[in-house]
């Protein structure tokens, strides 16, 4: 095996995010500042990496992994407040941050190679080999080594768009890889279309990414996505032309893969892995992946991605997708009911299947209008939980509340079979379709003012003074409260004994809402 590139750099020399904001490297830096980062020094096989990094709410630094004793980052997508971090955002204003930038176009830049840091180093023809990278062996019964942080760009020859997407890499040798296409997916469009014409389809993956490079990754935005990645960035985007392809990827990436899928869709099997949710997927007939050129930075740090195991709440793919969820489903509900106020994809639930909304309604059905709306904007999404502005959705507690005291399974529960949804969903057993459940949790639009649906409080004793519990109801109906505060107490055991004296006179009658009053 040939080394790879001595790129160790000690913990006292993490360097500051400010130096280069969207390279990887800097923004571990910065991890490190805000106390996210764990630091391993002491040598890690490869193989032991994912029992490290699973369950493990902080991003993982090795500094010395293999017998190269590589550096290698993971886990550090795996939080929500990592995401925030990523944007220099508040976690409560993450999905606004989001839907705000996506609209803001900015522009793009093609740098020269010689401004490009990640072809400070070039390997190609037998130089380029993927057992120089340290490719970790993730999950006991997967096929082999995975990269499983990668980015990949292709252009799309229909439109002379860059199409930007998230995929695993099977090694197979030194220069093939399996690359995933079963589930629904652009490039899966896009190389089918090049098989077709006959031709290959040149396709650059980017290995060791800013959050925010991922987060672009994982959308569906019909646009060149490099625009959309430079948008995401809030920020000019710099890009280079791969060097044995035509491809543009962004300039202060930690590497470049770059490579081809044949013209003849060749495909061999690939898999099992351990995937997004929590189980493995199984083997399957996958393209082949034929390297090129391998790029990188002089101290290039090398990145892995949890992607499954016991803990999938907090993995990468799954806190990923929670955003990718929130905003497709939160531009669906803007044309769908008149007052989203917050949406919510559980992690827990791979972060797509299930859905927490919360609106404020207007009219009736507006409820079933958000499910609706959700079903039908991703094929992912299954169990919709739709409640009234007053539930946290981010709050388990809370949701679990409202179902608990505002669903009847009879009248609140909206099932539609038969629709397209995610094939890697293991409780389809291989069907093509699938069933959803919505789950009304709204209060009906006319008892949401009602007592019955008011939240208990503490007392709060204030309101205008009388000078006894008789006088104050002259002035009309008063609840408990209103009495104490009228005669300026806070023990309502006076209360209690000035409306018997008023009982015993027959003098006293209670109204609808609990209110005390006096018999005319």
């Amino acid at each position: 095996m040939v080394s790879a590139p001595e790129n160790k750099v000690e913990k006292e020399n993490i360097p500051n995010f400010e130096d280069d904001p969207f390279r990887l490297r800097s923004f571990v830096g910065l991890l490190a500042k805000a106390g996210h980062l764990d630091i391993i020094d002491h040598a890690v096989a490869l193989a032991d990496l994912t029992s490290t990094l699973d369950g493990n709410l902080k991003a993982v630094l090795f500094n010395k992994v293999g017998p190269e004793k590589t550096e290698i980052i993971g886990n550090v997508m795996a939080s929500r407040s990592r995401l925030a971090l990523a944007f220099q955002t508040e976690e409560k204003d993450l999905l606004s941050e989001i839907l705000y930038r996506i609209n803001i176009k900015q522009p793009t830049h093609i740098v020269s190679r010689s401004d490009a840091s990640v072809q400070e180093i070039v390997w190609q023809g037998q130089d380029a080999d993927f057992t120089r990278l340290p490719v970790p062996f993730q999950h006991g019964k997967d096929g082999g080594p995975y990269l499983s942080s990668t980015l990949d760009f292709t252009i799309n020859p229909q439109t002379g768009q860059t199409n930007l997407g998230c995929r695993r890499m099977m090694l197979r040798g030194r220069r093939e890889a399996g690359v995933d296409l079963n589930a629904p997916s652009d490039l899966r469009a896009i190389y089918e279309a090049s098989v077709r014409r006959g031709e290959t389809l040149p396709i650059s993956f980017v290995l060791g990414a800013h959050p925010i490079d991922h987060v672009a990754a994982t959308m569906r935005i019909p646009m060149d996505e490099t625009d959309l990645l430079a948008s995401l960035r809030a920020t000019p985007l710099n890009l280079v032309k791969s060097v044995s392809n035509e491809i543009l990827v962004p300039s202060d990436a930690e590497m470049v893969i770059e490579g081809y899928l044949d013209e003849k869709g060749y495909i061999e099997d690939e898999g099992p892995f351990g995937e997004f949710a929590g189980y493995y997927g199984v083997m399957k007939k996958n393209p082949v992946f034929h390297l090129t050129a391998i790029t990188m930075r002089t101290d290039a740090l090398f990145q892995t991605s949890t992607i499954s195991g016991p803990h999938i709440g907090c993995t990468d793919t799954a806190v990923l997708n929670t955003l990718k969820t929130e905003v497709v489903v939160w531009r669906a509900l803007m044309t769908a009911v008149r007052e989203p106020v917050a949406v919510n994809a559980t992690s827990a639930g791979a972060g797509m299947f299930n859905l927490r909304i919360s609106i404020r309604p207007r009219v009736p059905g507006e409820a079933r209008n958000a499910i609706a709306a959700a079903f039908g904007c991703l094929g992912n999404v299954k169990n919709v939980f739709v409640v009234n502005d007053d539930i946290n959705v981010f709050d388990s507690d809370q949701l679990d509340w409202a179902l608990a005291t505002r669903f009847q399974p009879d009248r609140d529960l909206i099932i539609q079979g038969g629709m397209r949804t995610l094939p890697l969903d293991p409780s389809l057993y291989g069907a093509k379709v699938g069933s959803k459940a919505g789950f009304d949790l709204t209060i009906d639009i006319n008892k949401r003012d009602s007592i019955e649906f008011s939240v208990p409080t503490a007392p709060v004793i204030k309101g205008p003074r009388f000078e006894n519990v008789r006088s104050a109801l002259e002035d009309g109906p008063k609840s408990f409260q209103q009495l104490m505060a009228a005669i300026n107490t806070r023990d309502g055991r006076e209360v209690v004994l000035a409306l018997d004296e008023i009982r015993q006179q027959n003098q006293l009658s209670r109204i609808e809402g609990g209110e005390y009053v006096l018999n005319n």
